[in-house]
């Protein structure tokens, strides 16, 4: 074999492992079923069915899905959870709960409880019209009833106790709340809001423990300053970078300082549960790791958005008459807030290799 087709074989193998989907080790935990609450971040479609604006169930979105639905994910593809419901061998996608062709057996294997647009703060759901996070845990409770109905009260608790319950949350309450629409700055010291957050996300996981779950992540929030909106945002406000195109510093150290919090509040409910899992896991590194060191990851554009001008359209301003980059893959950000499908799978990926062990018994 000569040289070229040795290099050409090595590439093609390299290429194709890395195409692999997720596998689970032998360290994964016989995880029965994903089900997930909180924002865009993990919102298979749910505000599709809600009257809100807050909608991404028209083109370009989902382009590059399976037949190129726009399935209200806020990406051009899959999301975080449904590579991670992949990994885990349950599903390739994760439905929205409120999808009228969901079924009682989809249940089963999990569903997302998530609205885009929501948050902690009920002003954040007042602005946003989405589902808040107590309505999200009664969708659940009206889940588990049909799966009881399904499959009887036994294999219901089982399948519960069982399930991977993820939580993500956050960015919303600060974005709209503290810095785009500062009317909580108002009122709260950035210190005494994000306790008042956290305040409403130990509600929220308290809720899930007494239903029954006993594996419990939450994610952190990710560099928000870095976020394409807030750069952009930053760049016309003279107190950040006049015309600059860089991370607001202090959303991020904002995002760091919430972050150690919601640390010590997951380390203390693990405390205080032995028999539960309730875990932390890290967003904010790994997307300032893709945004800091792009082309480790194959990415090319890192604060400008795929959709539009890329600085600041999102939802109902990304759409099928925008202009759009070419390869989405390039970049991290899909719109001027979420990230794209690639940068999903990284997230993904680095969940199941530093959270999923921990999650066994």
């Amino acid at each position: 074999m000569d040289s070229r087709k040795a290099i050409f074989l090595t590439i093609f193998l390299i290429s194709f492992l890395v195409s692999l989907p997720i596998i689970p080790t032998a360290a994964t935990p016989n995880i029965t079923a994903v089900f997930a609450f909180g924002d865009s971040t993990i919102d298979s479609g749910n505000n599709n069915h809600i009257t809100t604006i807050f909608r991404g169930d028209h083109q370009p979105y989902g382009q590059d899905l399976p037949d190129h639905v726009s399935s209200g994910r806020f990406s051009n593809g899959k999301l975080a959870t449904d590579y991670i419901a992949a990994s885990l061998g349950l599903k390739q996608l994760l439905p929205a709960y409120l999808d009228p062709s969901l079924t009682d057996n989809d249940l089963l294997t999990g569903v997302s409880f998530g609205s885009a647009g929501t948050g902690l703060d009920p002003e954040t759901v007042a602005l946003s019209h989405a589902l808040d996070m107590q309505t999200q845990l009664k969708y659940f409770e009206e889940a588990l009833q049909r799966i009881e109905k399904k499959v009887g009260a036994e294999k219901a608790r089982k399948i519960v106790k069982n399930a991977l319950f993820l939580i993500s949350v956050g960015s919303n309450d600060m974005m709209f709340n503290f810095y785009d629409i500062p009317v909580r700055a108002l009122e709260y010291t950035i210190d005494n809001y994000q306790n008042l957050l956290l305040q409403k996300l130990e509600s929220v996981i308290k809720s899930l423990y007494g239903a029954g779950a006993r594996r419990i992540v939450v994610a952190g929030l990710p560099p928000i300053g870095c976020l394409p909106m807030q750069v952009t945002l930053g760049s016309i406000i003279p107190i950040f970078h006049m015309l600059q195109r860089v991370c607001v510093n202090q959303q991020n150290f904002d995002s760091q300082a919430y972050n150690n919090k919601l640390q010590t509040l997951t380390s203390r409910l693990q405390a205080q549960h032995h028999r539960a899992k309730v875990l932390y896991v890290d967003i904010y590194n790994p997307m300032m790791d893709m945004i800091m060191n792009p082309h480790k990851y194959g990415f090319e554009q890192t604060l400008q958005a795929c959709c539009g001008t890329g600085l600041v359209e999102m939802g109902p301003l990304c759409n099928a008459i925008d202009l759009k980059c070419t390869d989405a893959s390039k970049y991290v950000f899909w719109d001027a807030v979420h990230p794209t499908q690639a940068a999903c799978r990284v997230i993904a990926n680095l969940y199941s290799q530093n959270v999923l062990p921990h999650l066994v018994d």
